[in-house]
């Protein structure tokens, strides 16, 4: 697999970067240093086939512009994207193949669908999720939060995200409650409670490292080498 990575100096990145090794063909970074290229243009057409983005979610249009350009797959790894940046992922996914998930570790995909399969169990249960991050994150509530949500919404349809509950707001049947902590140098902690009012079911994740998102990447990276146009998400690697 051959390969170019989009937000090459940052964090994960480097991470990236460091598991691929010489089949990183391509480095684009927003800082342009360490010799890396500033812009795609810059980097120009390269044999790829795929092109990772673990840059910013402002960077969507140009990672799929360039993925397209030289006929390769993308994988976005960023967070927070804009109603129209996802348009124009899911646009993308008419021409070419793209993987796209708010979180790239298989055990939060396991997470997702125990969430999905007890929220089901559970019919008539109060359903609240909560996600810590170092206080260096940006986007809220996070991008696997909102997974998590939207795999309770597939058992509850009529389920409502309500993020940030405050003031005088008595709780509603159908919402689910998101809530974010932002604090010290945690790399990602995610919950799901299922309350029926006589038993709680408490579903977690912890991650230890970022290390386990770039493997989660590299992993969705070789998964999609191949694949027809189409979106594609944790969801297809589990099978």
């Amino acid at each position: 697999m051959k390969a170019v990575l989009c937000g090459a100096n940052g964090a994960m990145g480097k991470l990236i970067g460091g598991i691929l090794g010489q089949d990183v063909v391509g480095k684009v970074s927003i800082d342009g240093e360490n010799g890396v290229c500033k812009t795609f243009d810059q980097l120009g057409p390269v044999e790829a086939d795929v092109v990772i983005d673990f840059s910013h979610h402002t960077a969507v249009a140009d990672v799929l512009a360039y993925a397209k350009k030289i006929g390769a797959a993308a994988v976005i790894g960023t967070t927070g994207h804009t109603e129209e940046e996802k348009a124009m992922i899911y646009e993308a996914a008419k021409e070419i193949p793209v993987f796209f998930s708010g979180n790239m570790s298989l055990g939060i995909a396991v997470l997702c669908r125990l969430a999905k399969q007890a929220a089901s169990f559970f019919p008539d249960a109060d359903i609240e999720i909560v996600e810590v991050h170092h206080n260096r994150k940006v986007d809220a509530p996070s991008g696997t939060a909102l997974m998590l949500f939207n795999a309770v919404k597939e058992a509850r349809p009529q389920a409502v995200a309500n993020c940030g509950r405050s003031g005088e707001a008595k709780r509603t049947k159908e919402e689910v409650g998101i809530s974010s902590l932002r604090m010290g140098n945690v790399v990602g902690v995610h919950e799901v409670h299922i309350h029926t009012g006589t038993q709680c079911l408490t579903l977690k994740h912890e991650a230890v490292t970022r290390a386990m998102l770039a493997d989660g990447a590299v992993d969705a990276a070789r998964f999609m080498v191949g694949k027809a146009k189409g979106l594609y998400n944790m969801e297809n690697i589990l099978g």
